[in-house]
């Protein structure tokens, strides 16, 4: 199959404006991102909505796309971008532009789903070290997935699920293995289209999960295991984590 990687990279951004230009270890945040997915990937785009963007990566040696300003989420600017980039592509993978960090194991990983013909939307998760400690696991802002024996997803959550009843609550990660979703995400090319055109979901308007839309329509989301941690960056600290941690990786 032919793969495509698009990442998704705006200026605007409530918690960190710019980030995709932000400079990590002497190289923009988006030009790092790039990188990784071009140790897996032959066809890689930025898909952007400023100038600023659209020039660093050109400058870094990858192929920007200049997409529309209104697009509500990453999947739809995506889409737009993958129309005018000029593959062919049986598979779209979606990759985020904050994750400087992202494993080419991931990457692969998400591909092998496609393995199956029965796949038509892909994505991984990471599971919760038993030590992690409730309060980690329950951060909103890591929202936690439920598969079903075959592992496709049955539900994402902003809240801590399932639901350990009769046990305490600082016990449920040595009781149960919580699973983080890792925001990484890829479609066949017709199924990409098809979920741009869904209205939004009243579950998705809930927990603010883009992929609960595609879950409430029906589509069955695949979901593949990484052990590899990654550091996302959506606000000033963690670019100072990463910097950290970029440095302990070198020594």
């Amino acid at each position: 199959m032919e793969f495509a990687a698009i990442i998704p990279a705006r200026y605007a951004s409530t918690r960190f404006p710019a980030k995709p230009l932000a400079v990590l270890g002497g190289k923009p945040v988006i030009i790092r991102v790039c990188e990784q997915a071009s140790k897996v990937f032959d066809h890689v785009f930025v898909a952007t909505d400023d100038q600023r963007i659209f020039n660093a990566v050109r400058e870094g040696g990858f192929t920007p796309i200049m997409t529309r300003e209104d697009h509500k989420s990453g999947t739809d600017r995506c889409f737009e971008a993958f129309c005018k980039c000029g593959v062919k592509a049986d598979v779209v993978v979606n990759i985020q532009g904050d994750e400087p960090f992202i494993q080419p194991s991931q990457l692969k990983t998400i591909k092998s789903l496609f393995d199956s013909p029965d796949t038509d939307i892909a994505t991984l998760v990471k599971p919760f070290a038993p030590d992690s400690g409730f309060d980690r696991i329950a951060n909103p802002n890591s929202p936690k997935v439920v598969v079903d024996d075959d592992w496709n997803a049955l539900y994402f959550s902003r809240s801590v699920i399932p639901y350990l009843r009769g046990i305490p609550q600082e016990e449920w990660p040595s009781r149960h293995t919580y699973y983080k979703h890792i925001g990484l995400y890829a479609f066949k090319a017709g199924v990409l289209k098809a979920v741009t055109e869904l209205p939004q979901a009243p579950l998705e308007k809930a927990e603010s999960l883009e992929q609960l839309r595609w879950l409430s329509a029906g589509y069955r989301i695949k979901v593949g295991v990484t052990d590899v941690e990654t550091i996302g960056i959506d606000t000033p600290d963690d670019l100072a984590a990463a910097e950290l941690f970029l440095k302990q990786q070198s020594l």
